[in-house]
C-alpha cells in the first residue's frame, strides 16, 4: 500500500461503495464504469508507468470526445499533511511525474483531488518516502479518509468541490 498509489486506492473505494461495474482493460489502463448520483462516471487507473499516465488519460478523453473540464485526477500530495484532502482546479505538477505527463498530453486545466501524504522533511528522502508503504499505525486513518472521500463522491460528481472538502473533513473529525 504505497503512498504513491493513494489515488488508485481512492478509485477502488469509490467503485466499491457506488457499485461500479467490473474492471475492464481499456485505454492502456483499468476502467470501471458506474453512476454517482445522476452522473455517469468512468474511473481509469493507468497501467502505464507513472511518468506516462497522460497517454492513458488522453486516450480516454479523446475516445469520449471530452475536454479537461470533465477530468478529475486523484493523486498523492507531498505538500499536504497526511490524510488531508483538497480539491484544486488547474495548476502545476510540483514534480509529480504522473501530473506532469497528464499536463503534457491533455493540458493543465483539470480538477485535482490532492490527497495529503505529508513530506519526509528532506528532499533526499522524498522518493523512498513516496514509494514506501503506509505504516500499520496509519492504516485506520487511511481507511477512514478513503471511506469519507467515497461517501462524499456525489459532491465531486456535481462539481461541489468546496462542499466535498468540507464534508470529508467533517466525517474525519467524527472519528
Amino acid at each position: 500500500m504505497q503512498r504513491h498509489n493513494v489515488g488508485f486506492m481512492a478509485c477502488d473505494v469509490i467503485a466499491d461503495m457506488h457499485d461500479f461495474g467490473p474492471v475492464q482493460k481499456k485505454f492502456s489502463g483499468w476502467v470501471q464504469e458506474g453512476r454517482i448520483g445522476g452522473e455517469k462516471i468512468l474511473l481509469l487507473k493507468p497501467a502505464t508507468f507513472m511518468n506516462e499516465s497522460g497517454r492513458a488519460v488522453g486516450e480516454a478523453l479523446r475516445f469520449y470526445k471530452l475536454g479537461t473540464e470533465a477530468l478529475t485526477v486523484f493523486h498523492d500530495e507531498l505538500d499536504l499533511a497526511p490524510f488531508k484532502v483538497k480539491v484544486k482546479q488547474g495548476g502545476g505538477h510540483a514534480g509529480h511525474n504522473g501530473l506532469r505527463s497528464i499536463d503534457q498530453h491533455c493540458g493543465a486545466e483539470f480538477r485535482r483531488v490532492r490527497i495529503g501524504i505529508g513530506h519526509p522533511g528532506h528532499k533526499d528522502r522524498v522518493t523512498s518516502y513516496v514509494l514506501g508503504n503506509y505504516a500499520k499505525s496509519e492504516m485506520d486513518d487511511l481507511v477512514a479518509m478513503l471511506g469519507a472521500m467515497a461517501a462524499e463522491a456525489e459532491r465531486l460528481a456535481r462539481g461541489e468541490d468546496a462542499r466535498f472538502m468540507n464534508d470529508v473533513a467533517l466525517r474525519l473529525q467524527e472519528i
